[in-house]
């Protein structure tokens, strides 16, 4: 009955291995968290819950080559929401919680 019993087991342990092996990580478009400060994965601010502080999107969007931010709110949406100069122009701009920043269209 013992030698039954393990080679049920046996029979498991290798029945199993490639069923439980990892997959490879998908390729194809992604919803990280936080993107590089080079690449926006959207063309306008995504809603979610925003953990920047007011400093950390206020650099993000100094970063983009903008200044003198004011206004800076997190809105209803998690999404930091200001004014900014850009080539002597005034604009609105966001950060949403991946890390893009966007002017307003």
């Amino acid at each position: 009955m013992s030698r039954l019993i393990a080679f049920y087991i046996a029979l498991l342990l290798l029945g199993s291995g490639p069923a439980n092996a990892q997959q490879p990580a998908q390729s194809g478009p992604g919803n990280n968290a936080i993107n590089s400060s080079d690449q926006n994965n959207s063309n306008a601010p995504v809603a979610g819950r925003n953990s920047f502080t007011e400093g950390q999107a206020k650099s993000k969007i100094e970063s983009a080559g903008y200044s003198n931010i004011s206004d800076l709110k997190k809105d209803d949406n998690g999404v930091w929401r200001g004014k900014a100069d850009k080539s002597g122009k005034k604009t609105d701009v966001s950060v949403d919680f991946q890390g893009n920043m966007n002017p307003a269209n």
